[in-house]
């Protein structure tokens, strides 16, 4: 259908609504459910195919009861940039009237999404804050010319699943999943325009900027971009020659949020952790483990190449940008096996060493100033970025974080020194449940599907033993499935890796164990009593992490400062202070989830 109907029937200057355009999807899908209150109050229900949001208007909302079948009207196809719009379309203009965000997530088609959609019948599992599990669409009524297509929404029996006797979901659910509002008061703010140009992961630090300090006056006979004026401001380095081996600070993974303006708070990017080194003209990129990945980023490299230094070493994630501004980790993947790393962007946080100074003894603001002044010059539409920050205000960050569909945020001491390994200095706070399980088995696939059915996965316990952690069979497409096998079918073997599971009797039916070399990233909503993960998803292969290190990750207890706001040490030098925010108990993730959900 694409977006010339979306687009004839819209002014886009008296609407806040996002012209948009098409866009090439990557192996996730997004699906976002509006509820609207325009000429009748609806929900409209949208899914990503093809590069646009198919579209459904359901006048009574999705129902988790399957002998409940919703009448669902088709209509055009939107902008994958209106996947986050909230507000008030002007009254007069087509859909006037007000929109709230009622949920999101991603989708999976069940079978052949586009020969479904041609024959009317959708089988997908949604992955959202609100609906998840199996649900159909069915087309139940083919249009006369000039009139909308009629098909019905309903939920598959399973898990997810349940009567109406126990709840109507749509009469529970009545705040925005972004913004915690209700309808109401969505309508009330005169002000309620959105800007689809900023994407959330720049746009969200930019809400609250860190402050700046001053600029500092350039010594006689200095040149302009010579690295100087960074060097100058950073209290605390030292004079050394250049760094024989980088390993990275690493965060530690924790369940509430630091309080106090001690802590400087940034996004959690879902991407490949990368060093730049800059030395001689020459610029090497390496992961977290040391392997050398400059011929995987040769644009990124150039970039650096550019920056006004003659030494230096970056820290920070590459990462691909979603329609939405979100980074995506299966879309990451799909960019650099299609050579299109052009497409990707590096995030750099840190700064180590710059210009015969080791910088890893001065104090992570100065350090984030110098990088800053260092990459003040960068083309701001290419692939060299800085990642920005906000001092203090930790819950509210969170809050918006999750609101925006980021994985979570990460929180630095500010005035902590860089340390290559793990340390409580920097805390990594998860909006969803997510990490690496190695690959221990598969299953053979059912019906139409090719290659695969499901992978088995686990993680290692504190003996080095493999513990099954469950089956894993969403988040794959028919791509994805043979990329996938063609890396698993050379590593079979005939006894299960897992020290719990397929070692007694006979091996299960339709089972195929693998060496556990593997390593995937999932997605999913809890661990079970039992240790397995529920509602997993597949995200893609972590190639810049080893197998025989995954464990499973359990949050940390937070620093007794870092629970109170009290100030350890005021090492951090005085200019880079910030209005102290409120020191109130640190906020659990469970808790700030809900707040951000609106509950």
């Amino acid at each position: 259908m694409g977006l010339d109907e979306y687009h004839r029937k819209r002014d886009f200057k008296a609407t806040a609504e996002p012209r948009g355009e098409v866009h090439a999807s990557g192996p996730r899908l997004s699906f976002v459910i509006q509820k609207h209150a325009a000429s009748h109050l609806h929900y409209d229900f949208r899914l990503e195919l093809d590069g646009v949001l198919k579209s459904w208007a359901v006048p009574k909302g999705p129902s988790l009861d399957p002998s409940v079948k919703r009448l669902a009207v088709h209509v055009e196809d939107h902008p994958i940039e209106y996947g986050t719009f909230e507000g008030i379309i002007p009254r007069g203009e087509y859909g006037g009237g007000t929109v709230m965000l009622w949920d999101r997530g991603t989708w999976t088609p069940l079978d052949d999404a586009r020969k479904g959609y041609r024959k009317g019948h959708l089988r997908f599992a949604l992955q959202g804050e609100r609906l998840r599990g199996a649900w159909h669409l069915v087309r139940s009524r083919r249009a006369p010319e000039g009139e909308k297509e009629q098909w019905l929404l309903f939920k598959s029996e399973d898990e997810e699943s349940r009567p109406e006797a126990e709840g109507v979901i749509t009469e529970q659910e009545t705040t925005s999943i972004d913004t915690g509002r209700t309808m109401e008061e969505i309508a009330a703010d005169a002000d309620a325009r959105w800007d689809s140009r900023a994407p959330a992961a720049e746009a969200m630090v930019r809400t609250k900027p860190a402050p700046k300090k001053p600029a500092a006056k350039k010594p006689a006979g200095r040149t302009a971009g010579s690295g100087d004026a960074a060097r100058a401001e950073v209290p605390g380095s030292r004079k050394a020659g250049f760094p024989a081996a980088v390993a990275p600070e690493l965060a530690t993974l924790v369940d509430e949020v630091p309080v106090g303006d001690d802590w400087l708070h940034e996004i959690k990017y879902d991407g490949y952790r990368l060093l730049c080194l800059k030395r001689g003209g020459r610029v090497r990129v390496e992961t977290r483990k040391g392997n050398d990945w400059t011929g995987r980023f040769p644009t990124l490299a150039a970039a650096v190449e550019r920056l006004p230094a003659e030494t230096a070493v970056l820290d920070g994630e590459v990462v691909m940008l979603t329609p939405q501004g979100t980074t995506s980790f299966q879309a990451l993947q799909n960019v650099l096996n299609t050579g299109r790393e052009a497409d990707l962007v590096f995030y750099a946080f840190d700064l180590l060493y710059l210009d015969g100074r080791d910088l890893r003894p001065a104090p992570l603001l100065a350090r984030k100033e110098a990088l800053r002044g260092l990459m003040a010059g960068a083309d701001a539409a290419g692939p060299l970025r800085f990642s920005d920050h906000i001092l203090g205000h930790g819950e509210e960050f969170y809050r918006q974080a999750c609101r925006t569909g980021l994985e979570g945020i990460i929180s630095k001491r500010a005035d902590s020194k860089y340390q290559a390994k793990r340390t409580r200095e920097w805390l990594k706070v998860k909006c969803v449940q997510r990490q690496e399980f190695v690959i221990g088995g598969f299953t053979d696939p059912k019906g139409s599907r090719g290659h695969f059915g499901a992978l088995l996965v686990g993680v290692h316990d504190e003996g080095g033993r493999l513990l099954y952690a469950g089956k894993v069979g969403t988040g794959f497409n028919q791509e994805r499935l043979r990329e996938l096998y063609e890396r698993m079918a050379p590593l079979e073997q005939a006894d299960s890796p897992f020290a719990d599971h397929g070692r007694r009797g006979r091996r299960p039916a339709g089972v195929h164990w693998i060496r556990p070399e593997l390593v995937a990233e999932l997605e999913f909503t809890e661990w079970t009593e039992e240790g397995n993960v529920r509602h997993p998803v597949f995200q893609g292969l972590r190639e810049d992490k080893s197998a025989r290190e995954v464990v499973r990750e359990r949050p940390k207890e937070l620093p007794a400062d870092a629970k109170s706001g009290a100030k350890p040490k005021p090492s951090r030098p005085a200019a880079a202070r910030s209005t102290p925010s409120p020191t109130a108990r640190p906020v659990p993730r469970s808790t700030a989830r809900a707040r951000a959900r609106g509950k």
